[in-house]
């Protein structure tokens, strides 16, 4: 995966939007105001920080040592930082950025879910 797929897909979810809070290097992700994703643009291989369960954090991270470890900068019980470098699929990584945005909307008011599924 490169920087335009992660890109693509994070904006083919409903309600996404992108900008760059912490500065110009760092892509942010987020739905309904809530992150989601954060990218740094100059890193190689590309990686970034999505969040995930607690509990299937510890067993992704345990599977991929080398891929996936507690993000940097971000509570890592939480979130973890992915590698892309070539360890996962490009479906393995989508299902990570699905995890993660589907956990942010389970946490949004029940009439903003509702709004995003109208969207």
């Amino acid at each position: 995966m490169h920087i335009e797929q992660l890109r693509d897909y994070c904006l083919s979810k409903p309600g996404v939007t992108e900008s760059c809070p912490f500065g110009p290097e760092i892509l942010v992700f987020k739905v309904a105001g809530k992150m989601f994703l954060l990218t740094p643009l100059d890193s190689q291989p590309l990686s970034f920080s999505a969040k995930c369960d607690p509990e299937y954090a510890v067993e992704l991270r345990e599977r991929h040592p080398n891929t996936i470890k507690g993000a940097y900068h971000m509570n890592k019980r939480h979130w973890n930082e992915v590698v892309c470098n070539g360890e996962l699929s490009d479906g393995v990584l989508e299902n990570l950025i699905s995890h993660s945005y589907e956990l942010v909307v389970a946490g949004l008011r029940k009439q903003d879910r509702e709004a995003l599924k109208r969207a």
